[in-house]
């Protein structure tokens, strides 16, 4: 469920989303707004297919410290750009306004080879064959929840937030790369059926919930 609290608050549907309306706020005409949105699309797609590349080369946790590094420097380097630079609506220099558009793509390229697919692959290989199917129903369900919390919400927080914005979900970020170093397990390389062995059970948090074995076993008979 948080995993996919943070893929939504991570800001990446809202920029999605609402990408003609953040460039032509930030000085784009509507033509060039909605060419930066096909551009960031692009980028999106493009750098999955690098996610699909990297995830069994390096692993699933380094590539989601990794992008929250890189997520967490876009978007400050955007909110500090347009906390200095922009006034009213569409007042934003050329330049800066490029500059803004390049970190856009790069965050968007961060999020893409990362939270994004592994936001979906990581509960996939998580949950025990025995809770697998309900498991994932919950976190389906939650994605959606905050995906519509989040398209509903944006366009009166970029109003009322205008630069501030980037800075709110600069935080979520970093409570998100900390949840990812402390608390999301590596699951490279390891089985389905071996998941409670060596993912939950050695892990220094996650332990203190597992059942010896001769408790799971009662509760298996029970359960029959």
């Amino acid at each position: 469920m948080l995993l996919q609290l943070f893929q939504q608050f991570s800001g990446i549907n809202a920029i999605m989303f609402y990408a003609p309306v953040l460039f032509q706020t930030v000085g784009f005409g509507s033509n060039a707004a909605l060419l930066s949105a096909v551009i960031t699309g692009s980028i999106n797609v493009l750098s999955t297919f690098v996610g699909i590349y990297l995830v069994d080369r390096t692993s699933r946790r380094f590539l989601l410290l990794q992008s929250s590094v890189h997520m967490l420097i876009s978007q400050l380097i955007i909110g500090i750009i347009l906390a200095k630079d922009l006034g009213i609506t569409g007042t934003l220099g050329k330049a800066q306004a490029m500059v803004v558009v390049v970190f856009v793509c790069a965050y968007v390229m961060g999020f893409a080879w990362s939270w994004g697919p592994l936001g979906w692959l990581i509960p996939s290989e998580t949950f025990p064959l025995e809770t697998r199917s309900a498991g994932f129903a919950v976190a389906v369900s939650c994605n959606m929840l905050f995906t519509f919390v989040i398209a509903q919400a944006f366009l009166s927080m970029l109003c009322g937030m205008r630069s501030g914005i980037f800075f709110f979900f600069s935080a979520w970020i970093n409570v998100m790369g900390l949840f990812a170093l402390f608390f999301i397990p590596e699951t490279k390389g390891v089985a389905i059926d071996d998941v409670r062995e060596r993912v939950w059970k050695p892990h220094w948090f996650w332990k203190r919930y597992m059942l010896a074995e001769d408790d799971h076993q009662d509760v298996e008979k029970r359960t029959e």
